[in-house]
């Protein structure tokens, strides 16, 4: 599978390509004004597209998860610890068990929704 980049990069050696030469004498050797805001808004474009957008989404998503933690969840923090939710504070931590007894208290950021996503889809049966 192709990067991004590559097809971004092909993408801008497109555009580009269609650039008059700055020598061009009918035009007294400059190039357009015009021309030259429409490639920089396209560049913004194809930026705020494939690395804003995405990135805005991806953070959401995870404000959501977090909010929606509740007792019982099986959890994967972001340093690998595996526990169950045992309580959840007011003041953005959880009491996460991590075995019999034996109780952590961490920050709700703290939680991979990544890993706890793919831990909880091992568990379950697939449907078919």
């Amino acid at each position: 599978m192709k990067s991004i980049f590559f097809y971004l990069t092909i993408f801008l050696f497109t555009i580009s390509s269609c650039v008059p030469p700055q020598g061009d004498s009918a035009k007294g050797g400059q190039s357009s004004p015009y021309f030259t805001f429409v490639f920089m808004g396209m560049i913004i474009l194809v930026f705020w597209l494939f690395f804003i957008r995405p990135q805005a989404k991806k953070a959401k998503t995870q404000k959501n998860f977090v909010e929606n933690l509740q007792k019982g969840d099986k959890v994967v923090t972001i340093a690998g610890i595996h526990g169950t939710i045992n309580k959840v504070n007011e003041d953005g931590t959880i009491n996460l068990e991590v075995s019999p007894g034996s109780y952590m208290k961490i920050e709700k950021s703290a939680i991979s929704m990544d890993w706890t996503n793919q831990l909880n889809k091992v568990g379950t049966p697939e449907k078919k």
